[in-house]
């Protein structure tokens, strides 16, 4: 295992509803982390679509398919390990999913958002599966946006239960039109489950949101406003990406992720003497 590398948080711009355009972003992305130097590079959650935009009864292809693809042929071009939203169509079904993908293109790893909010439970089916995958940077585990809300941190310690070091998180963080983000700053939501996780877990996490309005959905004309956030194994904030509707940015940072605290009953040992609750 890599002791440090840097790791590359897409904080990219999601037009709803416009695949081709949103692909070729996140082409972009992976490209420019590639030249930063980067091992991994994480986009955010839905990035062909936009989440809960209704083209998601009609425009989800499935995994794999041409979408995953695309995005496995950039991580080959690039060399680098790729995690991505996108929106996976298995039947009848629509699912908010995301990808693990090798430097070489493999698909490693699929996991689809388990604790979907309420008002999109109506677009994407609920996933049923959590694993992670063993790489040579260390064991990578994927979740998606509200599967790290605070009151659901049960998967994310399943995860970190299951060897993960990194927890990595494509996100749609999104505010009411008129937010000001000067009287009500965003992100304390998520501070309160990463900081946790990291310090406890002795995790690196990271969640990368897009930027750019909602345009259809049970959300129509609110706005993502990126704020992507990494924090560091004991609960160090180390990068934060900008706020706005129009913040897209290439946020890279050093991560230096740890061995897993313990495996098995040990696990529950090891929290305990960091002074987690359990």
């Amino acid at each position: 295992m890599e002791a440090r590398f840097r790791l590359a948080m897409g904080q990219m711009l999601v037009a709803p509803g416009e695949p081709d355009r949103n692909m070729t972003r996140a082409v972009e992305m992976i490209r420019r982390s590639a030249e930063e130097g980067c091992r991994v590079v994480v986009l955010p959650e839905c990035l062909d679509l936009g989440w809960t935009d209704p083209s998601a009864g009609w425009a989800a292809l499935p995994i794999p398919g041409a979408r995953s693809q695309e995005l496995a042929e950039a991580a080959r071009a690039g060399g680098v390990y790729v995690v991505a939203g996108l929106t996976e169509r298995d039947g009848d079904q629509a699912y908010n999913a995301a990808v693990l993908l090798s430097p070489k293109g493999e698909l490693l790893l699929r996991h689809r958002k388990i604790n979907e909010l309420d008002i999109a439970t109506s677009i994407y089916a609920t996933g049923t599966d959590l694993a992670v995958r063993r790489t040579e940077l260390g064991t990578i585990g994927v979740t998606i946006c509200a599967d790290n809300f605070p009151d659901s941190l049960a998967l994310a310690h399943s995860a970190a239960r299951m060897g993960a070091q990194m927890l990595l998180s494509p996100c749609a963080w999104a505010v009411d039109a008129d937010h000001d983000n000067a009287r009500d700053p965003y992100g304390q939501l998520w501070l309160d489950a990463y900081v946790p996780l990291a310090k406890y877990c002795d995790m690196t996490v990271a969640g990368v949101s897009n930027v750019g309005w909602i345009g259809g959905g049970p959300w129509q004309g609110r706005k993502c406003i990126g704020c992507s956030l990494a924090v560091a194994p004991g609960g160090e904030v180390i990068a934060r990406g900008p706020y706005g509707e129009a913040a897209e940015e290439l946020i890279v940072v050093e991560v230096a992720p740890r061995e897993a605290i313990g495996r098995g009953t040990g696990f529950s040992d090891a929290l305990r003497a960091r002074g987690a609750r359990l």
